[in-house]
């Protein structure tokens, strides 16, 4: 370029902070449906159900989506459903999944298990007016939103710590992709509470900042029906 031209100044493509941490956040697929009067199996006090034929096939697609991604490790919750989703992914890379507990589902106190479904078909009271609160705490006993943001961000802050400069898939619940979409962008609490079984959402943590590149990709899905939250 001789002195006389003007200078180029080109887009700049965003690029990870140095010593971040790239998480590739995964919904668990579709579980089992509940049936009334037929109680979900609990782990911890929270309903564990597996996934249903839906949900391994998501988890099958979820595999193929990023089999040949640089991912150095796969964390999962206690719950077995995001264990179920992780593994066809684990068993292509030959990672074994790292349990996070602090990531469970949102604890939903006396609507614990298969109930929440059942209420939230029904419109109970509660419903609407948990909508509008934005508050899971509507239902007697459930986490407060002050609660969970209080183990998912040193969780999160944890995993991340743990991969400087690495790619991590992280596969958790419904309820859980809301809160941490919430803390990364000042939202409302629910706002981004909708995510499908087996999407793909994308975040880069820092020490500093949380850094939303993706949210609900279901690109490599046969889209079903989903639900909230679970």
């Amino acid at each position: 370029m001789s002195s006389d031209e003007p200078r180029v100044y080109r887009q700049a493509r965003f690029r990870p902070p140095p010593g971040s941490c790239d998480m590739l956040i995964v919904r668990h697929g579709e579980s089992m449906p509940a049936v009334h009067g037929v109680p979900f199996d609990l782990k911890d006090g929270h309903g564990d159900p597996p996934l249903a034929p839906e949900g391994h096939a998501q988890a099958e697609q979820v595999g193929e989506r990023l089999a040949h991604e640089r991912i150095d490790a796969i964390y999962v919750t206690s719950l077995r459903r995001t264990h179920e989703t992780a593994a066809p992914l684990a068993r292509r890379l030959g990672l074994t999944p790292i349990e996070e507990p602090a990531l469970r589902e949102v604890f939903l106190g006396e609507w614990e298990g298969e109930l929440l479904r059942q209420k939230v078909a029904e419109v109970d009271p509660l419903v609407p007016i948990m909508f509008r609160e934005q508050r899971w705490d509507v239902i007697p006993g459930a986490e407060s939103h002050e609660q969970l943001e209080a183990r998912v961000r040193p969780a999160l802050a944890r995993i991340a710590a743990n991969h400087p400069d690495g790619r991590v898939v992280v596969v958790v619940h419904g309820g859980i992709i809301g809160c941490i979409m919430a803390l990364a962008t000042g939202s409302v609490p629910f706002a981004f509470l909708g995510a499908d079984n087996a999407s793909i959402s994308n975040l880069v943590v820092t020490p500093d900042r949380w850094h939303v590149r993706g949210y609900n990709d279901t690109g490599h899905l046969d889209l079903e029906e989903g639900e909230l939250p679970g």
